[in-house]
């Protein structure tokens, strides 16, 4: 039962309705990329100490069993560069790759860290706590185990709700909040259409297939073409064992009108670092509009500014030079 004091939904603005009538892609085009990416594999599993270069950085594959769920909780993280350090986490339906990019472009000016989440890419996909702030408290001991203390985080979409417990539970261990992709004030359930989608994913099969997964997500909601490589590494790393069953606990743990209630009473009141809102100008799930008064309700942050690059919902990939001028300026400071 509601009371007086249950926040209430914003109306979507007549652009925003818009741009979600018709979120299914055309089937024509979707068929298209199946075709163009039937004939990528998995890749092989990482091990601890692999290496790879990618835009000319070389990048660093480490693992770690970290104590949670009763036992301990693994985690797979990659790192490049030297400096103060950047957290990176994803989104669905990515991993780390996500943002490797603006990491091999900061990596002269910072230490990157970007880690799977737990369920995704290489990391824990076991039973266990998948609460937001049950999983954020487990990433947050990894941390530890690294022995990182102060640090930026830069966050996108589903990375983001664990980012706001992050920032919420840490306020003077976190040097800068970079928040992508997310619900803030504002909300709709009409720009949430997968929520309960993604809960029954190991019932209906909708994660079975990653390719296919990956192609529609893109083709929904991205704004810009990916490259074909980028697409492919996306591709293979939400193919690993386990992620189609994982990846969905999460969603039987809350729902997006939860998570939004949770934020809006207890996080947002406790973040204290200077904090960006990155969006991407196009995105179809999150109007832009939904964040022009961002900083009135975000009343404790050291400072609040908000960026949006040019792209839908991936713009880490779809922007990458755009979302690393914008990493650069907002960390430099």
């Amino acid at each position: 039962m509601r009371d007086d004091d249950t926040p209430q939904y914003t109306e979507l603005p007549a652009r925003a309705r818009r741009a979600i009538e018709d979120f299914l892609p055309p089937d024509a085009l979707v068929a298209e990329h199946l075709r163009r990416y039937a004939d990528v594999r998995p890749r092989p599993a990482d091990r601890e100490g692999d290496t790879e270069v990618l835009d000319g950085v070389v990048f660093n594959h480490h693992f770690a069993e970290v104590p949670g769920d009763q036992e301990t909780v693994r985690w797979h993280y990659v790192e490049t560069g030297t400096g103060d350090p950047v957290v990176f986490l994803h989104g669905m339906p990515d991993s780390w790759f996500l943002w490797h990019h603006q990491m091999a472009a900061l990596a002269g000016s910072h230490r990157c860290i970007a880690v799977d989440l737990k369920g995704y890419g290489q990391s824990e996909k076991g039973r266990g706590d998948y609460r937001q702030a049950g999983v954020a408290r487990q990433l947050v001991d990894l941390l530890d185990a690294l022995g990182i203390d102060r640090f930026a985080l830069v966050t996108h979409d589903r990375g983001t709700v664990l980012g706001d417990h992050v920032a919420a539970a840490q306020p003077t261990r976190v040097r800068h909040y970079v928040r992508g992709e997310q619900h803030l004030h504002h909300f709709h359930p009409a720009l949430s259409p997968h929520d309960d989608l993604l809960a029954e994913a190991p019932w209906t099969g909708m994660l079975a297939d990653p390719g296919q997964f990956v192609v529609r997500a893109h083709a929904m909601v991205g704004g810009l073409p990916i490259t074909e490589a980028d697409l492919r590494r996306v591709i293979q790393e939400f193919s690993y064992p386990g992620i189609d069953r994982a990846v969905p606990r999460y969603a039987m743990a809350s729902t997006f009108r939860k998570e939004w209630l949770e934020r809006r009473r207890d996080l947002i009141p406790r973040w204290r670092s200077p904090i960006t809102l990155l969006q991407g100008w196009d995105s179809r799930t999150q109007p832009r509009e939904f964040f022009a008064d961002a900083a009135e309700h975000i009343p404790h942050a050291a400072g609040v500014d908000v960026r949006y690059v040019t792209g839908g919902h991936f713009w880490p990939l779809e922007s990458p030079d755009e979302t690393t001028g914008v990493l650069r300026d907002v960390l430099g400071r």
